[in-house]
């Protein structure tokens, strides 16, 4: 996202179940967090995984990456940032930042790369021009081909 703002928000609490015996967040639940806001923002932007009949593809999270920064414990209201850092082809990478809502300090930050595949044959697909065309109006300073 750089110094774009974020396309989405979303915000979650730290419940005693997604911590480690430190009290900490669980280190795989940041990424459960990221891929969280990422489904709110396809959602938003009318594309409900959710529901198979209603896509015209899957989407395959193939690469991960995350930097974890500072400490997120029990109770705290994490604020997680979205929004796409590159759109190719058949495939894009979404950025991601989590935060402590109440006092700002970034948590985590890193990369979803996603590739968009075809039900039938299971093999990559042009992202849906419906898709392209939303998300370039949510992000409208992200690079276009």
């Amino acid at each position: 996202m750089g110094d774009r703002a974020p396309a989405h928000r979303e915000f979650f609490k730290v419940r005693y179940r997604d911590t480690d015996a430190q009290g900490h967040l669980y280190f795989a639940n940041y990424l459960v967090y990221a891929d969280e806001a990422a489904g709110a923002y396809m959602s938003s932007l009318g594309f409900d995984w959710s529901d198979p009949a209603a896509t015209p593809c899957m989407v395959f999270t193939v690469n991960i990456n995350i930097d974890y920064l500072n400490e997120c414990r029990i109770e705290d209201r994490v604020r997680v940032e979205v929004g796409y850092g590159e759109l190719g082809n058949a495939s894009a990478r979404l950025d991601f930042t989590l935060f402590n809502d109440a006092c700002g300090t970034a948590l985590a930050r890193g990369q979803l790369r996603q590739v968009f595949v075809d039900r039938e044959t299971r093999r990559s697909t042009p992202i849906p021009k419906a898709l392209r065309e939303a998300i370039l109006v949510h992000e409208p300073l992200l690079p276009r081909e």
